[in-house]
């Protein structure tokens, strides 16, 4: 066994019914990432060999679970002592066993390393990471004996548990254990269900570990976070509001600069990279990348984007989009998935694009759809450039060679092709291609009407007329 392996086990079967959600509680999004996914990924972070995660037998968390990660069914819902005896059966080796509950997000891998350091140092057969705070109603109070260790875990939930003496002791329990395997295989089938509540807590694993002479360390962090669990949409929000200032902290500390870090949103799954820049009132979600020197906002949202180096991105909004190096979007511009912009590429002022691939150094400047297109470097797409690329049963692509030079008002009904250095005139709608170097016209020639104006005028003036001449009862009833 390497020197501080481990496993974890996460607690996830909760039904969460205060979330008023027909999504289990573990299911809810907290900056990306479902709530349960917070501890197995700080799990995994401090270098857990395997991760269990405990559901209930409806199994809705399956899905979510990333490559590795084992699931165990809890058969009924009877307590955090039946969700670990659950998941014995997946537990591998004789590594110590992490317990961690799935609805308490915010602990961090380097506490975990930590604990696990401190468990080892204390060769213990189990610690209880332990915090201290300032109001610990609710929390379960941390006895300690003479040598330091572990002596009982007082609940405090219903009048007379604790004592005066013990209501005021400030260390609390945070509900994350460390267990010796062998230990913890001991004890887990001696739990009992004599308790107000009728279920088999783990706590008790812990007294008849100390009753049997075994010790049990506690070892305090001092960041109150890891007892901080999410029960409602209240404490949900509280924590997701957190969460936002550790992620854009840990963001600034990289070299990112956030101009505004109380009005971003970024979600935990989201990369940026040293010297870029993020403006204020943006979104950055899901699997969303940014490289090196972008500017990104104000008033962006990207979802699952890549922006490049140096690109610049202003009030746009952007789904599955890749925008290259140098390239320029927006304002008021709308990237729909497939959307792939090269290096020093534009897509300007409300323009929308839509699985379209725009070349080197390409430009659709302003006030245009472009969709299911392939344009061609250094090409320019005119004002109210238009592909018309649905016939009502299936979409076709538009292909635009390089250098083309598009007129405004350009409507291309796809499929269709204009050629490499092709232009297009103003107002013409492109049926059949457009060969290279050629220019393509189609409108209708225009006819100036002499003298139009005056005999509109004047017929305007004579139905005027013919109208105060009719009886008034007739006006009223617009008869004749």
């Amino acid at each position: 066994m390497a020197d501080g392996s481990f496993q974890a086990v996460v607690l996830a079967a909760g039904l969460g019914t205060r979330m008023r959600s027909q999504r289990p509680k573990a299911l809810l999004d907290l900056c990306g990432r479902p709530l349960f996914l917070w501890p197995v990924a700080a799990a995994l972070e401090a270098g857990a060999e395997r991760v269990v995660v405990v559901d209930t037998p409806a199994r809705r968390l399956e899905a979510a679970l990333p490559a590795g990660v084992a699931l165990a069914v809890q058969p009924q819902p009877n307590g955090s002592g039946g969700a670990v005896a659950a998941a014995m059966a997946s537990l591998a080796g004789e590594l110590p066993v992490l317990v961690l509950s799935g609805d308490v997000p915010l602990v961090g891998p380097e506490t975990l390393s930590a604990l696990l350091a401190a468990h080892r140092q204390a060769r213990a057969a189990a610690t209880v990471l332990t915090t201290c705070l300032e109001d610990p109603t609710g929390y379960g109070r941390v006895v300690r004996g003479g040598d330091g260790l572990l002596e009982r875990i007082v609940e405090t939930k219903v009048a007379g548990d604790a004592t005066e003496a013990e209501l005021q002791i400030k260390e609390v329990n945070a509900g994350i254990y460390l267990f010796e395997q062998e230990a913890l295989a001991a004890v887990i089938g001696s739990l009992d269900a004599d308790n107000a509540q009728g279920e088999l807590y783990l706590t008790q694993a812990v007294e008849l570990l100390r009753a049997e002479g075994r010790p049990v360390a506690a070892w305090r962090c001092d960041d109150s976070l890891v007892v901080l669990g999410v029960n409602d949409r209240l404490q949900l929000a509280q924590v997701r509001g957190i969460a936002r200032q550790l992620i854009c902290r840990r963001h600034l500390e990289a070299g990112v600069e956030l101009l505004d870090p109380t009005s971003t949103l970024i979600d935990v799954t989201v990369r940026i990279e040293p010297e870029a820049q993020i403006g204020p009132y943006t979104q950055l979600r899901g699997e969303t990348v940014v490289a090196c020197g972008a500017v990104v906002g104000p008033f962006v949202t990207a979802i699952d984007a890549r922006i490049g180096e140096r690109a610049a991105v202003r009030a746009s909004w952007l789904e599955k989009a890749q925008v290259g190096c140098e390239a320029q979007v927006g304002p008021y511009a709308y990237l729909r998935p497939g959307t792939v912009l090269a290096e020093r590429a534009k897509a300007g002022t409300f323009v929308e694009l839509k699985a379209t691939e725009l070349g080197p150094g390409a430009k659709v400047p302003h006030l245009s759809y472009v969709g299911d297109a392939t344009v061609g470097a250094d090409a320019n797409l005119g004002a109210a450039t238009i592909t018309a690329n649905y016939d009502g049963f299936a979409k076709h692509r538009t292909a635009i060679g390089a250098g083309a030079r598009l007129g405004v008002d350009t409507t291309l009904v796809a499929p269709v092709r204009v050629g490499a250095g092709a232009f297009t005139g103003a107002g013409s709608v492109i049926t059949e291609d457009v060969p290279e170097g050629a220019l393509g016209i189609a409108r209708a020639r225009q006819t100036n009407v002499p003298g139009y104006a005056e005999r509109a005028a004047d017929r305007h003036s004579q139905e005027n007329r013919d109208k105060s001449d009719q009886p008034l009862t007739e006006r009223r009833s617009g008869g004749s």
